[in-house]
C-alpha cells in the first residue's frame, strides 16, 4: 500500500520510515555526517541529509508534492523570495506572519521588490491587485486575526493569470487543507509549529509538485545556507507521527474555549472560523476539513487588561509561538512588528491537549486575578 492510499492520519505514522530489513529499526538513525565519501548522491553535508529525507519524504506525503526543509519558517520563506526578479511584485496579506510583513516591508526598502499588501479576507481586493503581480502569498487562516481566504477562488485566478502562488499553511496543517492541490506552486510549513509540535525545534518547509521550481528551491538552500540540522530533523518526525492525534485534541479544546469565552462578560469579540457564528465559518467550512487550534479574543477593557490577563495564567503559558502541545497565550500587539490592524486587546492562543476542564479553570481564576 502507497502513501497515496493511506489516509492522512495513518500517513503521519508510516511515511518516512527506513526500509523493512531484519533486525533494522523502525526509526531511521541520526546522521551526524558534514564529510562523506566520494561517489554518492549526496557529496557533501549542505546537499543532503538522511534525517531531512526522511522529515521531507513525509511532509511531502501530507501535502501532495516535493519537500525541502529548512533551517527556520522565515529561512523557506526568504527562499521563495530569492528567486524573484528584481522590481517583481508581490501580493500579500496585511495581517499575517509578522515575520513575512517585515521581510516584504525590508525587500521593499532596498528596492529588490514592490509589495502591495491587502485584505486576503476580501477576495475582490485581492483580485483587483493581481494584475502585474508576480507572486501571490496568500496565508488562511491568518496569524493572528484568523480570517479566511478563499484559497480556491484566488490560487485558480492567480495562476490563469499566469501569477505564482505561494500559501503559509502552518495553522491549518495539510491534515486540514491542501493548497497544492488547489493549484498553488508552493506550500510553507513553519515546521516549528504544529508538523514538529513540541516547541523544541526551529524549522521551515517548503513542497511543489513543479520539478522545475523545486530545483530552483533546492539550489537556493544549498548556496544560501539555510540548511536544517540533522538532530532537528530527527525530532521533528518524531513531533510529526503524533500530529493527528494533538491536532484532534487541540481542535476539540479550541471549540470549546471559544464557545465559552464568547458567553464571557469581559470579551468582546471571539474569532476562530469553527464557531457557526463567526463570519468566515461557512467558507472555511467549504474546502477546510478542520479549523485548527488557534483562536484569538479580544477584550473590553483594552491592552492593559489583555497583558494583565496573559501575566495571571498558570496552566497556560505567557508566550509566543504556537502550535505545541502546551496551551500559549499572548497580547500580540506587544510586539512592534505586528500589524497595525490587529487590535490592541487581541490575544492569541494556541491551544494544546490538556484537559479542557483545568484550561477554562485557569482562564477563569486569571480574569480574576487580572481585574
Amino acid at each position: 500500500m502507497s502513501d497515496r492510499e493511506l489516509s492522512p492520519e495513518s500517513i503521519v505514522v508510516s511515511s518516512g520510515r527506513p526500509p523493512i530489513e531484519s533486525d533494522a529499526g523502525l526509526n531511521i538513525d541520526i546522521s551526524m555526517n558534514a564529510t562523506r565519501h566520494a561517489g554518492g548522491p549526496i557529496g557533501y553535508g549542505r546537499y543532503g541529509n538522511e534525517n531531512w529525507t526522511a522529515l521531507e519524504t513525509a511532509i511531502g506525503a501530507l501535502e501532495g508534492g516535493r519537500t525541502l526543509v529548512f533551517s527556520s519558517g522565515i529561512a523557506a520563506i526568504s527562499a521563495v523570495y530569492s528567486l524573484l526578479p528584481i522590481g517583481s511584485v508581490v501580493t500579500a496579506s496585511h495581517q499575517g506572519y509578522s515575520g513575512v510583513t517585515t521581510l516584504l516591508k525590508n525587500l521593499e526598502a532596498s528596492g529588490r521588490i514592490e509589495v502591495r499588501f491587502v485584505d486576503v479576507a476580501n477576495t475582490n481586493e485581492v483580485l483587483d491587485s493581481l494584475p502585474g503581480s508576480s507572486l501571490l502569498w496568500l496565508e488562511s487562516p491568518t496569524n493572528p486575526m484568523l480570517d479566511i481566504a478563499d484559497l480556491p477562488t484566488l490560487i485558480s485566478s492567480a495562476k490563469s493569470a499566469g501569477i505564482g502562488v505561494g500559501v503559509d499553511n502552518t495553522f491549518a496543517t495539510p491534515l486540514n487543507q491542501n493548497p497544492l492541490s488547489m493549484g498553488a506552486d508552493i506550500v510553507m510549513h513553519s515546521v516549528t509549529k504544529f508538523i514538529s509540535g513540541h516547541s523544541d525545534i526551529l524549522m521551515g518547509s517548503l513542497s511543489t509538485n513543479d520539478p522545475a521550481l523545486f530545483t530552483r528551491l533546492e539550489d537556493a538552500r544549498k548556496f544560501n545556507g539555510a540548511i536544517a540540522g540533522s538532530f532537528e530533523s530527527w525530532l521533528a518526525l518524531r513531533g510529526l507521527r503524533t500530529l493527528s492525534v494533538r491536532l484532534e485534541r487541540g481542535e476539540s479544546n479550541t471549540l470549546e474555549l471559544a464557545k465559552r469565552l464568547s458567553a464571557h462578560p469581559a470579551v468582546s469579540r471571539v474569532r476562530y472560523p469553527g464557531l457557526v457564528s463567526d463570519p468566515h465559518h461557512n467558507l472555511a467550512k467549504s474546502f477546510m476539513k478542520g479549523f485548527g487550534a488557534v483562536f484569538s479574543f479580544e477584550l473590553k477593557d483594552g491592552a492593559k487588561m489583555a497583558d494583565a490577563l496573559c501575566s495571571s495564567s498558570v496552566l497556560i503559558s505567557h508566550a509566543t509561538s504556537l502550535g505545541g502541545v502546551e496551551t500559549l497565550w499572548e497580547r500580540r500587539r506587544r510586539w512592534s512588528g505586528e500589524s497595525a490592524s490587529v487590535p490592541e486587546s487581541l490575544i492569541r492562543v494556541s491551544v494544546g491537549c490538556e484537559n479542557i476542564e483545568d484550561l477554562w479553570s485557569d482562564i477563569e481564576q486569571a480574569f480574576k486575578n487580572a481585574g
